[in-house]
């Protein structure tokens, strides 16, 4: 497949890098030559130099044979005219970075499809939204809804209290007469590797296991864990960024009572116009007094998304020694996912993972509606729809050969979540769920084609 990244900023980069392991095409377009070379140097794909807008560079690039466009620049008049551009010059699909939320509130009312942009991404949107389901999940370091909590992932750190440790899979199904949640990827304590659990893999204190799970799931999981539910409602943010901004608007329509800490006047004025019912507080988030002052303590929830990464790290660990139970930090250096758990921060969330989760399923084969990779796992979840003529339509789960490293996580059926055991008949229409490791990918998407 060829695919035209028009950006080589973070975002762009990170997606060229993410989809040149996919083995597709990729060029990728910039004005600047220093962001081109270091990808050139780095990547096995095509570089241009030039302003995406240009139409004699979108046909340097050869737009007119591109399966996807994807404008991710840092200017979102930028993007919205190189898609329409590139659509009208024969790109199949083009997709549009954004930062003004609203047009993804009103996507259907302007049709932007019907000016050239297919879909459009707000990573400050998307951070938001991951936040937003963090705190509705607590006790769980990661989540991902499918079809509006149908099926939800969650994933956790089993500690020595929980019920199934040193227990199989298929004995800790045994614990409820139905079941509503299933292991889908392990990572063992202490290693990188992603295990693919079968019902004789056994749960081990420290393993990270992702579940997946279907309506009473949560509160099943949170029995068998040995965790106590608590109910987050007092919630500091430090940072006054979109991402900060759109967290507190959110938090606030979900009745959260919500503080914001940001250090720059103007920017603290404005968001207390804008969000009445958030207490706005000027200061340096950075500053112990300041928190204190605050009441930080009192907080059941801490949220770090300044511009530094560094600051949100030491401020999250901050707020964890004044004892808050539920501490989010948002980073850009990737590198610091394989800290989370060991330095003591609940969860770390990154925009560009988030945005390449979202734009992936573009280049799936078979009917792909929603992708996800695993936080720190070498493992993704992929959702399909299943077609009348695909191979495992009105097929038992039991009589597929599905591949070892491959595992039915969930279906959805006429918007309600099962957890599919292997007298599961497969229907068409059909949502499912697959959580697979990198080499099984190609083989699984065969079974939907």
């Amino acid at each position: 497949m060829k695919i035209i990244i028009a950006g080589a900023g973070e975002v762009g980069f990170h997606l060229a890098k993410l989809l040149s392991y996919e083995s597709q095409e990729i060029t990728l377009i910039d004005t600047k030559k220093d962001s081109l070379a270091y990808a050139g140097e780095h990547l096995d794909i095509k570089t241009i130099k030039g302003d995406a807008t240009s139409i004699e560079i979108l046909r340097e690039a050869r737009i007119e044979t591109a399966a996807l466009f994807i404008a991710v620049t840092s200017s979102e008049t930028t993007n919205i005219t190189a898609c329409v551009l590139a659509k009208q010059l024969g790109a199949k699909r083009t997709i549009a970075r954004i930062s003004n939320t609203e047009f993804i509130e009103h996507k259907e009312t302007v049709g932007f499809s019907k000016i050239g942009i297919d879909e459009l991404i707000s990573p400050e949107s998307l951070a938001a939204s991951e936040i937003e389901l963090l705190l509705n999940q607590y006790g769980f370091n990661d989540t991902y809804e499918f079809e509006e909590g149908a099926l939800t992932m969650l994933g956790l750190r089993i500690s020595r209290t929980a019920t199934f440790v040193g227990k199989t899979v298929k004995q800790a199904a045994e614990l409820y007469s139905e079941l509503h949640f299933i292991p889908i990827a392990i990572q063992r304590l202490g290693t990188q590797y992603t295990i693919i659990p079968r019902g004789d893999t056994i749960f081990k204190e420290g393993d990270k296991v992702v579940f997946m799970t279907s309506e009473g799931g949560d509160e099943e999981l949170f029995e068998l864990s040995g965790k106590v539910k608590v109910e987050i409602k007092n919630v500091m943010i430090l940072g006054g960024s979109q991402i900060g901004y759109k967290t507190a608007k959110d938090l606030c329509v979900s009745k959260f009572n919500v503080k914001i800490v940001e250090s720059k006047r103007s920017v603290a004025e404005d968001l207390a116009e804008d969000l009445p019912n958030a207490l706005v507080i000027c200061g340096d988030g950075r500053n112990v007094e300041i928190l204190e002052e605050e009441n930080i303590s009192d907080m059941d929830a801490f949220i770090a998304v300044t511009g530094n990464s560094e600051t949100n790290i030491m401020s999250c660990l901050l707020a964890k020694s004044k004892g808050v139970k539920k501490t989010i930090a948002l980073v850009e250096n990737m590198d610091y996912y394989q800290l989370s758990q060991s330095i003591g921060i609940d969860t770390l969330i990154n925009k560009k993972l988030l945005a390449a989760n979202n734009i992936f399923r573009y280049i799936r084969k078979g009917e792909v509606v929603a992708m996800t990779k695993l936080t720190n796992m070498n493992a993704e979840l992929l959702e399909f729809v299943v077609k009348p003529h695909s191979k495992i339509t009105n097929k038992l789960i039991k009589d597929l050969k599905f591949p070892k490293s491959a595992i039915f996580g969930g279906v959805i059926r006429d918007g309600k979540g099962v957890i599919p055991l292997g007298n599961f008949k497969i229907g068409a229409g059909d949502r499912v769920v697959v959580c697979c490791l990198p080499r099984s990918i190609s083989e699984v998407e065969t079974f939907f084609a």
